[in-house]
């Protein structure tokens, strides 16, 4: 999934944003939130945008809503 996001930042027009990883096995808390959902993308508040493989259209719409 990282590697997809950081495609997202090479593509026309590509509003800027920060990617901030997170071992989520490093955390008991994290493990029995999302164990089964690794990789989990969130937003800054917490939403979740996307599981498992990048959702690439919700990411998108995510983000131009900050243009």
């Amino acid at each position: 999934m990282l590697t997809a996001l950081n495609g997202l930042r090479g593509e026309p027009d590509a509003i800027s944003f920060d990617i901030n990883v997170i071992d989520v096995d490093a955390d008991p808390a994290l493990v029995a939130e999302y164990d089964e959902l690794v990789p989990v993308l969130l937003d800054p508040e917490g939403q979740m945008l996307c599981h498992y493989f990048l959702d690439s259209a919700k990411v998108r719409e995510y983000l131009n809503a900050f243009r």
